[in-house]
């Protein structure tokens, strides 16, 4: 993935005329940004050609409003958009107390490339606002079944915490990835997981990965889970009726938690 994958900057316009760029850029302050990095996870919802090799990347930030009085505002984000293939899958932002969550109506601009949207509730004094912005490209470079992904974060802003973390695909065999994360920062209890934890990240300051795995299934994580998901539930539903001729009890199976949403 070449350094136009980046997202370079972030400008947060509110709807003050007379304010400066500086004033309004200090009304939200970008206080954590995880970035979720999955290889082969999905493919995009539209995609009717499934022979190529998908990545998904997903942004979850949480801003506060640094300001005395409530506000509406415009967030305007550019992203990778002349990467080959580039295309949004979902962007939403989620109500204060993080009940509900509101799919945006957002704007395209491809001559800046930028993708924008005005906050679906006002935001209160010192209130964090939630947001996530899912995309796909394909910047995996392929040689049979050797993938090799370059990852680099420069950063658009001061960040108070950002985690940056690789999800590997299911079935994806000598896996190695480039700096070696440190065991207070990995996930080393989920299975296929890198994590990368940074503090006080300032704008400019760049974060370097290189992720190498050998893989020859060609179906994404996501329809390999539901497959087993679907197996699991006809496990079940055998037993179930085993059960009901010989009076035997069953126990209910535990649903799997995705790491993101099954897109219709």
């Amino acid at each position: 993935m070449n350094k136009y994958i980046l997202i370079v900057s972030i400008l947060l316009a509110f709807m003050f005329p007379s304010n400066t760029l500086a004033e309004n850029e200090s009304l939200l302050s970008l206080e954590e940004l995880s970035i979720q990095v999955m290889p082969e996870y999905t493919y995009h919802p539209n995609d009717k050609q499934k022979d190529h090799v998908p990545l998904l990347i997903g942004y979850q930030g949480s801003m506060v409003n640094n300001t005395d009085h409530p506000q509406i505002g415009k967030i305007e984000i550019p992203l990778p958009m002349k990467e080959k293939d580039f295309r949004i899958g979902y962007v939403a932002d989620y109500s204060n107390d993080l009940s509900k969550a509101y799919e945006i109506e957002y704007i395209i601009d491809p001559v800046k490339g930028t993708i924008s949207w005005t906050t679906s509730e006002e935001i209160g004094p010192k209130e964090r606002y939630k947001f996530v912005i899912e995309y796909y490209s394909e910047s995996i470079k392929v040689k049979r079944d050797l993938k090799t992904l370059q990852y680099e974060f420069k950063s658009f802003a001061d960040i108070d915490l950002v985690n940056i973390i690789f999800t590997t695909p299911d079935k994806a065999e000598k896996v190695k990835i480039t700096p070696i994360p440190s065991e207070k920062d990995n996930h080393g209890d989920e299975k296929n997981t890198y994590s990368y934890l940074f503090q006080h990240v300032k704008a400019g300051e760049e974060k370097n990965f290189t992720l190498t795995y050998e893989r020859s299934e060609s179906k994404p994580t996501s329809e390999l889970m539901n497959s087993k998901t679907k197996k699991i539930k006809d496990e079940k539903s055998n037993r179930l009726a085993i059960g009901a001729f010989s009076g035997i009890s069953v126990l209910s199976v535990g649903a799997l938690l995705f790491l993101i949403r099954k897109r219709k």
